[in-house]
């Protein structure tokens, strides 16, 4: 089976948007061993909606179409497949009762426009969406099924699990008995990792991919048929024992996700007074729920006024040292720690950038340090050439790594291939 996607509307094809919606469809399929082989985004342009619904129907069994299904004068995918079929628009009654009966529920006024949202191509078979007012449908072209959906992110995902998988798995046959193992790794760089893992001989009906998503790197390891998903935990341990340290969670997507799942059910709180990181530790916690079982706080010591009187580092210590330093992140962490007696308490300062370095701490130095009840750890990177946002999110996962190392009673401290760490 050929699987495509084509995504629609000018602002996903002008980069005024992000189209998170392919990123999470390719992976939903990429788990439930489906590759997609080809994604093409396309303006709102009939012209263009229709000669692309008409080339790409030669070379796919089936295209996920996702946008274009809204009431707005831009909403173009139904009269464009029409065209493409060279049939009329019909009306759906059953969609505009539907529609009817959804708006005087939530007394509101239905407008003319919203009725668009009834019309689909004459051979076309609705497929509903009870959570949102843009029916979806699917219409043969061709060779392909093209099965259309809302851009809405949550109508999307909605219509793709509870209707379009379970079509794919019916119209194609497409067997289920896959299993799906994932390694996230932090650290150092693909071809280092590729470079352990080829010597492995995976099994029969046995894959294994690389993502890159910094500040990680997820391996992938899947297996078709029960012969080789009876024999994954043995060669995921392989590839783990291969990797050493550079793995840090599995089956994950994040750092982040690992060190809340760790905290969740370990019962034991942390502090953060971030500097460089500006909050990010905290907020990349924050996005999952339950974090405040264990989260007490998370200060923004920008500062050298606030490391003094919010964490108390002391002022001499900035004098002689500097912010950026072991010495100072190492009290950061004491003080953080201190004001709430947490169990761990994470600090970070350092030079972003693209300014503000020198010959001695350039662009890329950040100082992070963890604290304990009974230590603290702390360590000196240099992260070059990187962007400002990506110096902030290598260091947080650092950081992070740092905890998680503690929580498993592992080294704190590491060295990684990828990131420079000067000696204190």
């Amino acid at each position: 089976m050929k699987l495509e996607m084509i995504c629609t509307g000018e602002e996903v094809l002008s980069g005024q948007i992000v189209d998170t919606n392919a990123a999470w469809f390719a992976n939903l399929m990429m788990e439930h061993g489906i590759e997609v082989q080809r994604r093409v985004t396309v303006g709102d342009r009939m012209e263009d909606l229709v000669a692309v619904f008409q080339e790409r129907s030669l070379h796919a069994d089936i295209i996920l179409v996702n946008g274009g299904l809204g009431p707005t004068s831009d909403d173009l995918s139904a009269e464009a497949m029409a065209q493409a079929k060279g049939e009329p628009l019909v009306e759906n009654q059953e969609w505009r009762a539907h529609l009817e009966d959804w708006f005087s529920r939530n007394n509101r006024v239905m407008s003319a426009n919203n009725l668009k949202q009834a019309w689909l191509p004459a051979s076309a078979v609705m497929i509903d969406n009870p959570v949102g007012t843009a029916c979806g449908f699917r219409v043969k072209l061709n060779r392909a099924w093209l099965f259309f959906t809302p851009g809405v992110p949550f109508e999307l995902k909605h219509m793709v699990n509870e209707q379009f998988l379970p079509f794919v798995q019916q119209e194609f046959g497409i067997n289920a008995n896959v299993a799906l193992h994932k390694i996230l790794t932090f650290g150092h760089g693909e071809s280092l990792l590729a470079s352990k893992l080829e010597p492995l001989a995976l099994p029969v009906g046995m894959t294994l991919g690389y993502r890159s998503s910094m500040p990680h790197i997820e391996i992938k390891l899947f297996a078709r048929g029960d012969e080789a998903i009876a024999q994954l935990p043995q060669v995921a341990e392989q590839v783990k024992a291969a990797l050493g340290t550079a793995v840090v969670a599995e089956n994950k997507a994040t750092l982040a996700e690992e060190i809340h799942h760790k905290l969740y059910r370990s019962g034991k709180t942390l502090s953060a007074a971030e500097s460089c990181t500006g909050g990010l530790i905290t907020s990349q916690l924050v996005a999952f729920a339950g974090s405040s079982s264990y989260l007490q706080q998370g200060l923004v010591t920008y500062s050298n006024e606030s490391k003094v009187k919010v964490l108390g580092v002391k002022p001499q210590t900035l004098d002689d040292f500097g912010a950026v330093s072991i010495q100072v992140v190492e009290e950061m962490a004491r003080g953080a720690r201190s004001l709430l007696d947490c169990d761990y308490a994470l600090a970070t300062s350092g030079i972003a950038g693209p300014d503000g370095g020198t010959e001695e701490k350039p662009v890329g130095t950040v100082a992070i340090a963890l604290a304990t009840r009974n230590a603290v750890y702390s360590q000196m990177v240099k992260i070059s050439g990187r962007s400002r946002d990506l110096v902030r999110s290598l260091s947080a996962a650092v950081a992070y790594d740092m905890l998680r190392r503690e929580l498993d009673n592992e080294a704190v401290v590491v060295d990684y291939s990828s990131i420079r760490r000067y000696a204190k």
